[in-house]
């Protein structure tokens, strides 16, 4: 755990009880080289039989307690200096195997060791120090530099709902208060097909408002990553059937036969499908009718299925092909009552079922969005 106090890096202990701003693990080797190289290192010069040459064995020892300081940092490093100067009083320094010194100038040998090595352990903390706050810092610049850009598409979100809210929202309620409000009035003697009519637009205003909140609280759940998804095999023709429910437009079907079987949440396919074929039906010009066709694809060893949603509109270029699953982006819809989610949501929803959406170019004319879905086995 670490906390800042006036610009300086403190850092309080954690768990492992170090202090130091080296990784464990190069503390523990730095402890090992001390505990183990040491001893080792002592064993040599005397069997090298170098007991009385104190400069030349100081500076290997300094070498050790060098290598130690910078692979374990302070502790490790100040241990090492301290058992070095321990070792070549002892077992190099006259009268041998005791902790006197008979020269003076031995003594200050000793004493500029431990200095040394003292020296050089706090430098390299003071190193590593410097590249953890070096470090800190640019992890806090990116996080404050991500959440920055989350504000910006936060706002624009908000704005894009705001304005969606203020329109297409407002435009099925407007539609149910007005058909309502004329069959409350009593000075009016409505015909049983006008009375048809007002009822026809209050449902319908009140089912395109219910596809609006659907896809509001679905974006939602799938931006917080809060959706439930359950998979079971699912004939694809049961999800296309139940997809069209309700649908009143002209559209062609053909799946494969055998039919396929998707694995798949039935709900949230039904949800994708539908989203997509309604698109479909924005784009589709008059005398003609949005196409659906199923089969497996890329042969029998793929196992994967395609759903293929076919219109003959205008078409996009591909450069727009990723754009149009933004939120809230309509591209030259000029359909109206729409808050340009369906393609947002129902990659959403397919992507959670382990699938894809993707556009293609129509032969002739026109956009094909094929949901591609593993097939049960």
């Amino acid at each position: 755990m670490e906390r800042w106090a006036g610009g300086v890096d403190v850092r309080t202990r954690g768990e492992s009880g170090s202090a130091t701003a080296l990784p464990r693990r190069r503390q523990l080797m730095g402890f090992g080289l001390c505990l183990v190289g040491l001893p080792l290192l002592t064993v040599a010069t005397l069997a090298a039989g170098l007991p009385d040459r104190g400069e030349s064995i100081l500076l290997v020892y300094l070498l050790a307690v060098v290598v130690i300081a910078v692979v374990g940092g302070l502790l490790p490093g100040v241990l090492a200096g301290v058992g070095g100067f321990l070792s070549a009083n002892w077992f190099h320094t006259p009268p041998y195997k005791t902790l006197t010194v008979e020269r003076p100038e031995a003594l200050v040998d000793l004493v500029v060791f431990v200095l040394v090595a003292v020296i050089v352990s706090v430098v390299v903390e003071i190193g590593a120090r410097d590249r953890a706050r070096a470090e800190h810092n640019r992890l806090a610049t990116a996080r404050e530099a991500a959440r920055a850009e989350r504000l910006v598409e936060t706002d624009r979100v908000r704005s894009a709902l705001l304005t969606a809210v203020s329109h297409d929202l407002r435009t099925p309620i407007a539609a149910i208060k007005a058909a309502s409000s004329g069959l409350r009035q009593e000075d009016v003697d409505w015909e049983p097909a006008q009375q048809s009519e007002l009822l026809a637009a209050i449902e319908g205003g009140a089912d395109r408002l219910a596809d609006l909140v659907d896809d509001l609280l679905a974006m939602s759940r799938i931006q917080a990553g809060a959706l439930s998804v359950q998979l079971t095999a699912i004939p694809v023709d049961e999800v296309i059937d139940r997809a069209l429910a309700g649908w009143v437009a002209p559209v062609t079907v053909v799946v494969s036969d055998p039919v396929p079987v998707v694995l798949a949440d039935s709900p949230l396919l039904e949800r994708a499908l539908a989203n997509v074929l309604d698109n479909a039906r924005r784009f589709t010009p008059d005398g003609h009718a949005p196409e659906i066709r199923a089969g497996r694809a890329g042969g029998s060893q793929r196992r994967r299925v395609e759903i293929r949603v076919v219109d003959h509109g205008p078409g996009a270029p591909p450069a727009r092909w990723e754009s149009m699953f933004a939120p809230f982006q309509r591209l030259d819809d000029r359909t109206p009552g729409g808050l340009g989610l369906g393609l947002a949501v129902a990659r959403g929803l397919v992507a959670a079922m382990s699938g894809t959406i993707r556009p293609e170019a129509t032969p002739g004319g026109g956009l094909t969005m094929c949901i591609d879905l593993p097939e049960a086995r």
